[in-house]
């Protein structure tokens, strides 16, 4: 008798709450399309709906290094069913059961300048609290924007260039972007680069909510080149052969649903080109192998877009346009989720079930601060891993300055090794992170094709044929002596040691540089070790233990106490063979001409890795008056070929004086086309010139470039670990090479690292490529009257996750010379 009634009644009470729901138009003030949203306004609307609807949960889940707050919407029936949802796929995660919905993820404005997305996901949003037959089966997390620091950098910059309206014509100062444009974050990080490394704040927050809800579906949107038509999945080869058949036919399904959308509405797009699915730090390819279908969403438009901006076709793509089009794939991806959510469910639960196959165990055995910064990582993974027993193992060995991975054979394990089980549910993820090679269905792609950690930490990989036992020890908590030593000892081997170093130069503390090993206080040390005496502190007085200990805690080393200058072994502490570490001062070019990413990575590791201050110099403000009182001159990559026409009489004079120039990546081959440097490119072999040569066909085009390019190749590097800059390491390490711009070995100066054999060990290289790289240099050091220029071919700090290289960059940088 009551079921009539109460019917109505929930629908009467379904529709007054939708009703409750500000629209974005009614409570922003103006209709999405007509203008770019601030990101404060943006999180006001999303709050302002999750008061409103008992439909949306919001959650801040972090903080950006500007200090804007980074939130996500929670879209279910109930709170109650969400918590269950999450809940529900973390149990499924370690083999109980399945989900209980299909969680949908959606990220929008990755990168902040383009700015549709956001402005997507509101009316996303609202859209959902509409549609509440949705949600039936599927919870959806919409993340409004992933890069509010990048995209308030964007909106503002072209609300200031605009004027009363806005002007289409591409050549329009609207659609020029200043340096370094939106699309990254604070410190200048490709943020979707960043997922599998985690190495700025807005990643490790997101990474820590992800893993909380373990979603089914993720999508990243996007935005692409003006006059591209829209771009959603299937993706393009190569697809990481990891991803299953289920995550290729899924993404499919919801393909031919988006497409179905488009024809009724007469929008062009195109699928399975550009954008394929290998490099692990995508916001596609991550979310994939955490057992999501991961996909991305590319709309045309991008920075320069604005509001409205006339296509190549004549056409005028607006805002209001890009918009459309991102609501109806972000709600149709939520519908085909919902239509197949029971077999999402399912084959999520199998996914998670499945062990993946090849390696049973991973191991990375070497220097235990290396392993430490690695055992970090994995922690933010949500990897498990433990420390061996020692034991002997079948399987492949990589890294640890071998040139390529053996065969499969007997490898010693050593006791207390890091130690992967791939039987654990992110198995498939640290299968992806540590094998020594994937398999590359096609060499034309879009990103780096080799990142095993074992050659990112410079340590030894063990790929095992069978599990390997842990319960061994793990490496030793760091040790502080008491009293009143003689002096402290500490070693100089891992990326740690070098934010000790920077910690007690802030401190106006003395240190010394040991060049060659030595033994004393029981231990021996390596070249570079850093030692610190009491004598020649005296300034510090009474406080000379308190403030070298507490440097020491705060960075998380062990210092050893020396009774005695005297030397077991090795130079005596107080030899005239031992060196000091002067604090320096130091500056960074920034600005136009120099790469915004290659600017962020240095800037990053001088601010939030080793703390140690540097200033930031515009590049045209440049001067003699600008260098005077620097030490340290970082050129970061960059196109300067004009700025050295004009600048470079006061850089030569600079570092004649004695400055040190540290040049990077391209820097150093046009910094080689002055007089006075001698870094110069080497010439690439004479081109075949036949006429046969000549008939290429236009279609090999992307082939030939393939074969002529290195999209991102780990290579090892020889090192004389006798020169100051290579202290700390073996006389090996690693380095990713993304380019092919051979610099040839210097006659007058230390080739300090050099290439010998053109073929990668890890990743894909062209034919070409391999010609020319074969005998050349990374690592450089020139005398060039009373200063020096460092040569760095390839950068050391690549993306801020290549963690090997960090070492050397810090010898570059605070001159870790012998006397």
């Amino acid at each position: 008798m009551l079921r009539p009634v109460l019917v109505p009644l929930a629908l009467l009470l379904a529709v007054a709450v939708r009703a409750q729901v500000p629209t974005p138009d009614a409570f922003l003030g103006y209709a999405l399309g007509e203008r770019f949203t601030p990101h404060h306004r943006v999180v006001d609307y999303v709050e302002a709906v999750g008061a409103a609807s008992p439909l949306v949960t919001v959650e801040r889940y972090g903080e950006t290094p500007e200090g804007r707050p980074l939130l996500v919407a929670v879209v279910a029936e109930s709170a109650g069913v969400a918590e269950s949802a999450r809940q529900s796929a973390v149990a499924a995660s370690r083999g109980d059961g399945e989900p209980t919905r299909a969680v949908v993820w959606l990220s929008y404005n990755v990168h902040g300048n383009e700015a549709v997305s956001t402005e997507a996901a509101m009316q996303t949003l609202y859209d959902l609290t509409q549609s509440p037959e949705l949600l039936a089966d599927v919870v959806v997390v919409l993340d409004p924007c992933l890069n509010p620091d990048g995209r308030d950098r964007y909106v503002s910059g072209y609300r200031q260039r605009r004027g009363a309206a806005p002007n289409p014509d591409p050549d329009a100062r609207e659609h020029d972007e200043p340096w370094p444009g939106g699309r990254f974050n604070h410190y200048l990080f490709d943020l979707n680069r960043d997922w599998a490394w985690g190495t700025q704040p807005e990643t490790r927050a997101r990474l820590a909510l992800y893993d909380r809800w373990l979603p089914a579906v993720h999508v990243d949107f996007h935005e692409q080149g003006v006059d591209s038509p829209y771009y959603f999945a299937p993706a393009a080869e190569p697809f990481h052969p990891r991803i299953t058949p289920w995550q290729r036919e899924l993404q499919t399904r919801i393909g031919r649903a988006n497409a179905e959308v488009f024809d009724r509405n007469g929008w062009l797009y195109f699928t399975r080109e550009v954008f394929d699915l290998f490099y692990p730090a995508y916001g596609d390819t991550w979310p994939t192998f955490n057992g999501a279908v991961g996909m991305t969403y590319e709309q045309g438009g991008s920075g320069r877009a604005g509001l409205a901006i006339r296509t190549a076709e004549g056409d005028t793509l607006t805002l209001a346009d890009r918009i459309d089009h991102h609501v109806a794939t972000g709600l149709e991806t939520v519908r085909t989720v919902a239509r197949d959510a029971d077999e999402v469910r399912r084959q999520l639960a199998a996914w998670f079930d499945a062990r993946p196959e090849g390696a049973r165990a991973y191991v990375a055995q070497g220097d235990a601060g290396r392993l430490g910064a690695l055992a970090e990582l994995l922690d933010l993974q949500g990897i498990a891993y433990g420390w061996a027993r020692g034991e002997t193992v079948r399987g492949v060995r990589y890294g640890g300055g071998l040139e390529r991975p053996t065969e499969p054979g007997r490898v010693e394990v050593a006791p207390g090794a890091l130690v992967v089980s791939t039987d654990q549910p992110k198995g498939r993820l640290a299968a992806v992170l540590f094998e020594p090679e994937a398999a590359l269905a096609d060499s034309v792609t879009y990103d780096a094709t080799a990142w095993a950690l074992p050659y990112v930490y410079g340590v030894a990989g063990v790929a095992a044929e069978s599990e390997v036992a842990t319960g061994g020890p793990a490496p030793a908590e760091a040790t502080l002596p008491t009293g009143r030593p003689y002096a402290y000892v500490a070693d100089w081997r891992a990326p740690a040691d070098a934010r000790l170093l920077a910690r007690l130069l802030r401190e106006d503390v003395g240190v010394r540089v040991v060049p060659e090993p030595f033994e004393a206080g029981g231990r021996t040390f390596g070249r570079g070790a850093l030692v610190v005496t009491r004598a020649g502190n005296g300034r510090l007085g009474d406080r000379f233990d308190e403030v070298v200990r507490e440097a020491a805690q705060a960075t998380g080393r062990t210092l050893t106490a020396l009774a005695s200058g005297f030397a077991a072994a090795g130079p005596d502490v107080g030899s005239n063979r031992v060196g000091f570490v002067r604090r320096p001062t130091v500056a960074v070019l920034a600005d136009a001409p120099v790469s915004p990413t290659a600017l962020g990575e240095v800037w990053h590791w001088f601010d939030a890795v080793v703390e140690y201050p540097a200033t930031l110099l515009t590049a045209d403000d440049v001067s003699a008056a600008a260098l005077d009182g620097v030490d340290v001159l970082v050129m970061p990559d960059g196109s300067y070929s004009s700025w050295l026409t004009e600048h470079a009489d006061e850089l030569r004079s600079w570092v004649r004086a004695g400055g040190r120039l540290i040049a990077m990546e391209r820097a150093v081959t046009e910094l080689g086309r002055l007089d006075g440097f001698s870094t110069a490119p080497r010439e690439a072999p004479d081109a075949d010139s036949t006429d046969v040569a000549r008939l290429r066909r236009y279609g090999d085009r992307d082939r030939r470039d393939a074969s002529e390019g290195v999209p991102g190749a780990v290579y090892r590097v020889a090192l004389d670990g006798s020169h100051p800059l290579a202290f700390g390491y073996p006389d090996w390490t690693y380095v990713l090479k993304r380019r092919v711009d051979p610099v040839a070995f210097l006659e007058d100066g230390w080739n300090v690292g050099v290439v010998r054999s053109g073929a990668p060990t890890a990743g894909f290289a062209g034919a070409d490529a391999r010609a020319r790289l074969e005998d050349s240099l990374v690592f450089g050091v020139e005398d060039v009257g009373r200063g020096e220029v460092v040569t760095l071919v390839d950068s050391p700090l690549f993306r801020g996750f290549w963690a090997d290289g960090q070492l050397l960059f810090a010898n570059a940088v605070f001159g870790m010379e012998a006397m």
